[in-house]
């Protein structure tokens, strides 16, 4: 069994946050992913990346978030700066297994989920 485990948090309008996610030995080998949610909106990709390290990102995000993973300590990170008001979302982190996985931005290509924590932006 495996278990991811984000970590959120509130920031002000401008500000930076990084979200963690937890992940078992078992992952390193696993192409991973954010996606967020917001509320009554699909959940959405916002950064990926391959087997290779190699990233992805939603234009929404695209040079003001960071995908990266520390192996060592077995944790997924998702660095935010300048944050905006469309922000504000359920953050989930993914992981999917399969040898042939990629950056994808689709939810069905991700086995593996977080419960998903939330990012809360203040004017």
């Amino acid at each position: 069994q495996v278990h991811l485990r984000d970590g959120g948090g509130s920031v002000q309008n401008g500000g930076s946050l990084t979200l963690s996610c937890k992940y078992t030995y078992a992952y390193n080998d696993y192409c991973f992913a954010w996606f967020r949610q917001a509320p009554g909106k699909e959940r959405e990709m916002v950064a990926a990346m391959d087997k290779g390290r190699n990233p992805r990102y939603d234009d929404s995000v695209r040079g003001r978030f960071r995908i990266n993973k520390d192996t060592a300590a077995e944790v997924l990170y998702l660095w935010m700066s300048s944050l905006k008001p469309e922000d504000p979302a359920l953050y989930y982190c993914a992981a999917e297994p399969r040898h042939n996985c990629g950056a994808s931005g689709d939810t069905r290509d991700y086995q593996f989920w977080g419960q998903g924590t939330q990012v809360t932006v203040s004017s």
